[in-house]
């Protein structure tokens, strides 16, 4: 009982963390059932000795009694396949590489929105904008925030102010002699004489 929680809560951590699953070593688990049915082994028999579900050996089994070894092969990978390949995500970086502007946009700054606008423009596909940021990322593409800063700004004037008058301003604690926020003491300038 405790080897088996100890196996769920693996599986369970495994799925959790998205770990990639070695279809290949699921499709020889398979096979390898297949050849022990052969052998005339129970399910129990190949549970056992697999140390996979009995679900999943009974399944097996009536996959390979109606279909043979060839029933018990791997789809070759999980999930839904995606609607774009290679060449729509070459296409859609081409034109985000491109830039914003180029594209139509009134400012040089891409939105998710903006960029779900692009690859419907070059696909034909709608995605929500979660999507596109996981697009993004698997094209190679990073977040980026634009410098926050005044169109005014004078770098050169900050500089000269921050050489030349900053020291001028700046309290330093030789300037006004020791004090203390303490009333305590005798010579703070808050303590009553």
């Amino acid at each position: 009982m405790f080897l088996t929680r100890v196996l769920f809560l693996l599986v369970m951590a495994t799925v959790r963390t998205g770990a990639p699953r070695d279809f290949e070593a699921m499709e020889r688990r398979r096979k390898r059932a297949a050849q022990l049915f052969r052998q005339g082994k129970s399910q129990a028999e190949v549970v056992r000795e697999l140390e996979v579900s009995r679900q999943s050996v009974s399944r097996w089994y009536a996959d390979w009694k109606s279909g043979g070894v060839q029933a018990l092969r791997g789809a070759g990978r999980a999930g839904r396949l995606p609607l774009l390949d290679e060449a729509d995500l070459k296409s859609v970086a081409r034109q985000l590489k491109k830039g914003p502007l180029a594209n139509g946009y009134a400012t040089d700054m891409w939105t998710l929105a903006r960029v779900g606008e692009v690859i419907e423009a070059e696909t034909g596909v709608v995605y929500h904008q979660s999507h596109v940021w996981r697009i993004l990322r698997q094209m190679g593409w990073s977040r980026q925030r634009p410098a926050r800063r005044a169109v005014e700004r004078d770098d050169d004037a900050i500089a000269r102010w921050v050489k030349e008058d900053w020291p001028r301003v700046k309290k330093t604690p030789d300037a006004e002699g020791p004090t203390s926020a303490s009333r305590t003491r005798v010579d703070s300038h808050s303590s009553p004489l």
